[in-house]
């Protein structure tokens, strides 16, 4: 039993110091004699979850300079127009990266955000763009995610659910 207490303290203080501004809180938990195994546990102090969910202003700029980037060349964006959208751009673009971080392990609470997100710079879009621009906007967008087209939906019944002229 000293032994094994002896060696779990010399374990401990061999290991590395924890970094100064996040000190690590150790526990650990020594079974009695006849049960050889030693559990450490380390876990971080409890803080504001809200420090830890914030991304960093250099990944929110490219990623919103890089799609504005993009729809000024799609879309033929003024000057005015473009700052507009950057600045719509970087506000999405900041919601969907801090809802990342902080919800990364419940994904129904980021699908959340993200669709939140979504719906408000597309709103705020609408207000800047002309309708050419805004309906080109939206083809694009409904392609790249996939949704099917008006048309499309008001095309033929899915098979096996009726509404064919041979089902009445």
């Amino acid at each position: 039993m000293k032994l094994l207490l002896l060696s779990s303290l010399l374990a401990l203080a061999a290991a590395p110091a924890a970094p100064a501004q996040a000190p690590a809180i150790v526990k650990t938990k020594i079974k009695p004699v006849g049960q050889a195994s030693v559990k450490t546990k380390t876990t971080q102090p409890a803080g504001d979850p809200a420090d830890a969910a914030v991304p960093s202003d250099a990944v929110i700029d490219a990623k919103a300079n890089a799609l504005t980037a993009n729809m000024q060349k799609n879309l033929g964006l003024t000057p005015q127009q473009t700052e507009k959208v950057r600045a719509i751009n970087r506000r999405g673009v900041e919601a969907v990266e801090t809802g990342r971080l902080r919800y990364k392990t419940d994904p129904r609470k980021l699908a959340g955000i993200v669709e939140s997100a979504g719906r408000s710079r597309l709103e705020a879009l609408k207000d800047v763009l002309n309708p050419a621009q805004f309906d080109k906007y939206q083809r694009k967008r409904e392609e790249k995610m996939g949704v099917p087209n008006v048309q499309g939906v008001q095309g033929n019944a899915a098979p096996g659910l009726g509404g064919g002229a041979g089902d009445q």
